[in-house]
């Protein structure tokens, strides 16, 4: 009888052992695969932008600047500039001066990483932003957001062409197919999906030509009233030649008008 139960327990304790084993084996093993992946972060090697040629402050950088080093993850700032943004260098201004094969960190570049450049690092080369002020209706119903695409109109009190010495309310066209870059404080980057609040601005911020800029600080600047027209993003067609709007032209030209929407736009929906 005692044979049995000493049988029974030595495959018990057998049991327990092999279970032990596992245990122990299963928890080094955890521990190699954290010290393995530790190991393989601290010497994770990644390419960096580097400078191909000693390069003095106030360099506007190039291509031909530049080349890529790989080196260790570890041994770098958090601002070093990766391979694959190499391209937001081209055209920066160096705030410092770089030997050969030093690697670019964002705080050598004057304006810093795109994502602290603000609205500037969003204007096309040659352009530039330039904000009017627009209220409710003027900005269609405060539906205008950014990255629209807009007509900007401006009604002024012009001296009569018609009677010398008067002032008439004048409606024309000054620019066409604008891009909205921001409405008050909101940008595309900023609103990254959410959905802005109608009418929650008094001002637009139209990308531009300085030319354009001009015209229109000009006219603000003479107490013109700008409203916006809201276009398709998909329609780039230029409106040539479209007059000075005043009562006259209202009132020889309303009929023509209305002929016109008749048989042109509404005809378009049958």
């Amino acid at each position: 009888m005692k044979q049995p139960v000493i049988l029974v327990i030595a495959v018990a304790v057998g049991l327990l052992a092999a279970f032990l084993t596992w245990q122990y084996i299963q928890t080094r093993e955890g521990e190699i695969d954290r010290q393995l992946a530790k190991i393989k972060s601290d010497y994770r090697r990644v390419n960096v932008v580097t400078v191909a040629k000693p390069l003095p402050a106030g360099t506007v950088i190039s291509a031909d600047d530049l080349r890529s080093l790989k080196v260790f993850e570890q041994q770098l700032r958090h601002d070093v500039v990766l391979e694959e943004n190499y391209r937001s260098l081209l055209n920066r201004r160096l705030l410092n001066r770089l030997d050969v094969g030093t690697p670019i960190f964002w705080s050598d570049i004057e304006g810093g990483a795109p994502g602290s450049r603000g609205l500037a690092g969003d204007i096309k080369s040659g352009m530039r932003a330039l904000s009017i002020n627009v209220a409710g209706a003027a900005a269609v119903s405060g539906m205008v957001r950014p990255n629209d695409r807009i007509d900007v109109i401006g009604t002024f009190s012009f001296p009569s062409r018609q009677h010398p010495g008067e002032l008439e309310l004048v409606t024309l066209t000054i620019i066409q197919d604008v891009t909205v870059l921001a409405t008050g404080l909101e940008t595309a980057k900023s609103l990254a999906g959410r959905t802005a609040r109608a009418g929650s601005y008094n001002t637009v911020t139209l990308e531009v030509t300085p030319r354009e800029a001009e015209m229109l600080v000009f006219a603000e600047q003479i107490k013109g009233r700008l409203s916006l027209a809201l276009r398709n993003p998909d329609d780039v067609h230029y409106e040539p030649s479209l007059p000075r709007v005043n009562f006259d032209k209202i009132e020889a030209e309303i009929e023509a008008l209305n002929l016109h929407r008749q048989r042109t736009i509404l005809r378009k929906r049958e």
